[in-house]
């Protein structure tokens, strides 16, 4: 899987770059204000999640439920090559400038009127990287005059906007030891957040800080407890570390070294309460059985403070994870009112099958509940959200046998929800949230870590749970738990979600469409054929007074890989690689 370097038509590229870029008019870069007015901007999208909290949501309305069967494509840009897998990210728009990575690591600038490619960067990757679920990639950041991504061989990348030119280049970790990122770059408070990816390999998953200006390490909080954080000044790490907790408390043995625990997805910045709102990734190994206790901060969301990466509060979503449920799923802020009051809460549906809030100012758990149909492996929450276990739906602890008792678990671990981005509409107050209807058989099997192997000690066949369909886009109202309306798919889902102020919910699927849907009622209102699978995340913008939306098409990541049965509902699906974008006819727009 060797990823060429740079080639002739990156230089030629290069060189009218400037020639490209200076018919676009003079260019700012991105500044924090521009980051803190995210929400309220339609004329870029600068951050990934829409707004600093992730909520995808636009106050546009030009495009809207009475027109969006008028919305047309007007460019497509194919991102080239053998490499038309997995396309995940969301792009950002700066300045007529659209901004997007795609699989194996790699970003493109194109003109955002017309699909023109100004630029394009192909990281050098080497043969022996081991991302778990595909060569995606979910994004860039913005910030002054650079592009920053990080790279499957678990490096961070700052490019120059207008040229692509590498400004600086950074080791995050050692990729022979199973690190990765794929996340998308934060930018918050002037700083550069980056989680890392790698949990199936027994890494310990950290996230850390960086001054986004020249890649200078400021913090790293690894989180695994046990281990320790720490604060850098000069390229020193200062004495006084940030406590990790106490070695082995939650683990047992030495387990809490090779602990996993990956935050893969990144997070989000809530302004308000000032912090980092970050998921962690399943224990390793899968096989509960080697490591009693709730081995902590594994299959967790923390709340960060951004100045030093200390840990405010945690809230663990499957304590003593046995079934590789995670809780990297992105955790969303958003307010409501309750008896006149208002409550800073924060939502996430996670891959267990239980939709949580929370107080977002301190982790307090405010309610869960079941948002897929089938949930085997507990019978509930208790008042603190801790799941109540059905031990029977726990893999066997293996003895003399090679493999334990195997079982059946809904949901399955590419979970009720995976990484794929729901959207929460600030109009309706209700959450959009893609989610999967399938289970597992698994088992737990005897395994030693080695440096670098896979450290699963697990096996697993997923299946369907239906015959029409796995995937369900589903619209829940967080303060009662209510599914308002559904929308039932054939393959799973497997894309984000946006939301937009015009009475409209976007997504995609592996079949190839994007579709738009009443956020009221959940009927479908649009859809188009793109080629390939929809996995990316749509977003939409202003430009010179109309409405565009641009999503990424190209089939891939965990699905194809991991699917066990599933694979018969998607076997013959195309893999692809574009970018699209759509508007209204400008006669539409005038009848708005």
């Amino acid at each position: 899987m060797r990823q060429a370097g740079p080639t002739p038509s990156f230089a030629r590229t290069a060189l009218f770059a400037a020639l490209a870029l200076a018919s676009l008019g003079a260019r700012a870069g991105v500044t924090d204000q521009d980051i803190s007015d995210s929400a309220k901007r339609t004329d870029q999208v600068v951050v990934n999640g829409m707004n600093q909290q992730g909520q995808r949501f636009s106050p546009l309305k030009v495009l809207n439920s009475d027109n969006v069967k008028e919305l047309r494509p007007v460019w497509a840009l194919s991102f080239g090559g053998e490499k038309q897998r997995g396309q995940q990210a969301q792009p950002l728009v700066k300045d007529g400038v659209m901004y997007v990575s795609a699989s194996y690591s790699r970003v493109f600038a194109a003109d955002a009127h017309t699909g023109r490619k100004l630029w394009e960067y192909d990281a050098r990757l080497p043969d022996a990287i081991m991302p778990c679920c595909d060569v995606i990639n979910r994004g860039v950041a913005l910030y002054g005059d650079l592009v920053i991504f990080g790279t499957l061989d678990a490096k961070l990348v700052a490019l120059n906007k207008d040229t692509g030119k590498v400004v600086w280049k950074k080791t995050v970790a050692d990729y022979k030891e199973g690190y990765s990122i794929s996340a998308a770059p934060l930018i918050a408070k002037g700083k550069l957040i980056t989680g890392v990816a790698g949990g199936e390999f027994g890494v310990v998953g950290k996230i850390e800080a960086y001054d986004p200006t020249n890649g200078n390490l400021l913090w790293s909080r690894p989180t695994v407890e046990g281990h320790m954080g720490y604060v850098y000044k000069d390229g020193k790490a200062i004495e006084n570390g940030i406590s990790g907790g106490e070695a082995g408390k939650t683990w047992p043995g030495d387990l809490w070294k090779t602990g996993g625990a990956a935050p893969r997805l990144g997070g989000y910045y809530d302004p308000s309460t000032d912090s980092l709102f970050i998921g962690t990734g399943n224990p390793s190994p899968w096989n509960s059985h080697l490591r009693p206790g709730d081995n902590l901060f594994s299959s967790s969301r923390l709340a960060l403070n951004p100045e030093d990466g200390s840990i405010k509060w945690h809230f663990q979503t499957t304590p003593h994870d046995g079934w590789d449920f995670d809780g990297v799923n992105e955790l969303v802020s958003f307010d409501y009112k309750d008896g006149g009051k208002t409550i800073k809460a924060a939502a996430t549906a996670d891959r267990n099958g239980f939709f949580y809030v929370l107080d977002r100012t301190n982790g307090k758990f405010l309610r869960g509940f079941p948002f897929v149909d089938k949930v085997t492996w507990a019978k509930g929450l208790d008042k603190d959200g801790r799941p109540i276990y059905d031990d029977a739906h726990r893999p066997g602890a293996p003895g003399a046998d090679a493999k334990g008792t195997s079982v059946f678990v809904a949901p399955s671990f590419l979970g009720g929800k995976n990484w794929m981005p729901m959207a929460y509409s600030q109009d309706t107050g209700l959450f959009y949230v893609p989610s999967n209807e399938w289970g597992m058989d698994m088992w737990n099997e005897n395994v030693t870590y080695k440096k670098g192997a896979a450290y699963l000690g697990a096996g697993f066949t997923i299946k369907p749970l239906n015959e029409k369909y796995i995937g369900v886009l589903r619209a829940i109202d967080p303060k009662t738990g209510k599914q308002v309306w559904r929308y039932e798919n054939y393959a799973p889902l497997w894309g984000g979600v946006l939301a937009t102020h015009g009475n409209l919910v976007f997504t995609g699927n592996p079949e190839g469409y994007l579709m738009a849907f009443d956020a009221k009622t959940g009927k479908k209102l649009y859809e188009f054929n793109t080629g390939s699978g929809v996995i990316g995340s749509p977003i939409t913008w202003e430009m010179d007074g109309e409405q565009y939306v641009s999503v990424l098409s190209g089939w891939g990541g965990a699905v194809p890989l991991w699917g066990g049965e599933v694979a018969k509902r998607i076997k013959d699906l195309d893999q692809g690689g574009m970018i699209w974008t759509f508007k209204l006819p400008k006669d539409q727009v005038a009848k708005r």
